[in-house]
């Protein structure tokens, strides 16, 4: 079982920048692909970010790619979306997501959201 508690988000003008953190509670935080998604009202929840295990590899929506950067602290069971030239359009809540597959079983748990709301 693995608790995930987001934190960072707030009110910030167009062309800020914010900083998500997601902490991790449980066990093998380090087994996990980390992933942060966001949900606007009226749409569909989609990926922002992803991060493999190690840290390895990430990749990004196209809509955040140069602007959005996911990192990780394995010793610290923690990890970040760094956001900087947020648009208005990027208003949404932030959810944190970790995923395993393990022995042909998918482990897969969300953190309550954070709200990231930018003003044009």
């Amino acid at each position: 079982q693995v608790q995930l508690v987001e934190s960072g988000g707030g009110l910030v003008q167009a062309g800020g920048s914010l900083r998500l953190s997601c902490a991790a509670s449980g066990r093998s935080f380090s087994r996990y692909v980390m992933g942060w998604f966001r949900q606007a009202p009226g749409k569909e929840r989609e990926l922002v970010a992803a991060i493999t295990s190690a840290g390895g590899s990430t990749n990004y929506a196209d809509s955040v790619k140069g602007r959005f950067t996911i990192s990780r602290d394995n010793a610290k069971n923690t990890v970040y979306l760094q956001m900087n030239s947020l648009k208005p359009e990027d208003t949404a809540a932030y959810l944190c997501n970790a995923d395993k597959r393990e022995y042909a079983v998918r482990y897969i748990y969300w953190g309550q959201g954070t709200q990231v709301t930018v003003s044009s």
